[in-house]
């Protein structure tokens, strides 16, 4: 898409609502900075979106249906719910690379990003949105896209048209997934699935190893991510099913999805680290979900999990909250991936998860476990089984995924670390 000089200042927001396939206007957005340089946000939905009555909610936090002008000078003007819908880190890198314009504000990532980004949203310039894409990379498509993702990952020059060309299909598809690694969304005859690819300079193979932390996981009673592992060209790639789509006949339904971050209105910098709880994250989900009981205790689960596979990424990007009817639920989890601090007596957590902060012990994911709608002895059940599963399965689980001796020798330090406190449970 041309982009005007300066960057567009205004689009329309696109909703595909929860059982279609095609997209309508929910309403128009605008970024204007003040007489203070600072950036502000406008959202207002339109008359005709507001007076269908199959018209639902952009987000639960921010955006009800109201004959009102939404504003917010937070996170650079950009609502929550619009920001989960614009590209990651990763996609905004191929944006950039691919548009060759600097620098760009953040409409200018939001309408370049793929039509399949995270969730039911979609921007443009046009009052009416465009058809739904159906034209997806394939399977079999993954031994290419491999060679892209490592192309931009050594940060080569992309001059040429055909590599430009080459860029604009993995742009196209799939960069609004979260995260920073290398990613491609892809088809096959079951659905969309994110395919995350290795890097040379990856300390394991993250993709087998994520692929047992996912399975790892349902075997400890959360709710996860259908994965398995394709191998093109010698290289492992992780195929992650995506539960925002489901293949229907003559397309896809959407559901709504919304970050953790955006239920706990705050954004990436340190400013907000105040809000980036575990507990704060429960009592949102306890407000705007269906089974509030439900929500709380598999939050409480991850929250543990997470502890107990010292997943220090867990940050309110890696939480979201999915819609795919009129209410909202928990996501399965995903972006489940062990790290191997050196520390043994104490690892910290990205999120609060008890009376003394990000610690990840024990004692301190239990001290807040009321608030999760458990009490310490359901709690301490809960815990104790997480934690034999874990400490006595993950080396089986890991070999049976693939994972190399090398490698689980190389990870095992992440799982039960001596300061989790296990045998004070």
């Amino acid at each position: 898409m041309t982009i005007s000089k300066g960057g567009p200042s205004e689009c329309f927001v696109y909703i595909t609502l929860p059982g279609q396939i095609k997209a309508v206007t929910a309403g128009r957005f605008s970024l204007t900075r003040d007489r203070q340089g600072t950036n502000v946000g406008q959202f207002v939905y339109g008359r005709s979106y507001r007076d269908n009555p199959d018209a639902v909610e952009i987000d639960p936090v921010d955006l009800q249906i109201a004959p009102r002008n939404y504003e917010t000078a937070a996170m650079g003007g950009i609502f929550g719910s619009l920001r989960d819908a614009g590209p990651d880190h990763w996609g905004r890198r191929l944006i950039e690379r691919h548009v060759g314009k600097a620098p760009l504000n953040e409409l200018d990532y939001l309408l370049n990003s793929p039509d399949d980004r995270a969730g039911a949203l979609g921007f443009g310039l046009n009052v009416k949105p465009p058809a739904p894409s159906r034209d997806f990379n394939k399977t079999f498509d993954l031994a290419r896209l491999q060679e892209i993702a490592d192309a931009v990952v050594r940060d080569e020059d992309v001059e040429t048209s055909a590599e430009r060309e080459q860029i604009e299909e993995i742009l196209r598809l799939g960069t609004s997934m979260g995260g920073a690694r290398p990613k491609a969304v892809v088809e096959d005859a079951n659905g969309l699935w994110l395919a995350k690819f290795n890097r040379n300079d990856d300390r394991w193979n993250n993709a087998r190893v994520e692929h047992a932390m996912l399975q790892r996981g349902r075997e400890c009673g959360l709710l996860t991510a259908d994965s398995r592992i394709t191998t093109v060209a010698d290289r492992d790639v992780l195929l992650v099913k995506r539960f925002d789509r489901e293949k229907v006949q003559g397309g896809y339904h959407r559901a709504r999805m919304v970050s953790g971050l955006t239920l706990l209105r705050a954004d990436d910098s340190h400013r907000s680290r105040d809000l980036w709880s575990y507990i704060l994250l429960a009592e949102e989900l306890r407000r705007v979900c269906e089974a509030p009981q439900r929500q709380a205790h598999e939050l409480f689960k991850r929250m543990s999990f997470n502890a107990l596979i010292s997943n220090t990424d867990d940050h309110p990007r890696n939480h979201a909250a999915i819609a795919k009817n009129k209410d909202w639920k928990l996501s399965p989890a995903y972006d489940l991936t062990p790290s191997t601090p050196i520390s043994l007596g104490q690892r910290d957590l990205a999120l609060t998860c008890g009376d003394q902060g990000r610690i990840a012990r024990a004692s301190n994911l239990l001290s807040q476990c009321h608030r999760f709608l458990l009490s310490r002895e359901e709690a301490i059940v809960i815990m104790k089984s997480m934690t034999n599963t874990v400490r006595d399965a993950w080396y089986h689980v890991a070999r049976s995924a693939g994972v190399t001796e090398i490698d689980c020798k190389t990870i095992e330090g992440a799982f039960v670390y001596p300061g989790f406190g296990a045998e004070q449970i």
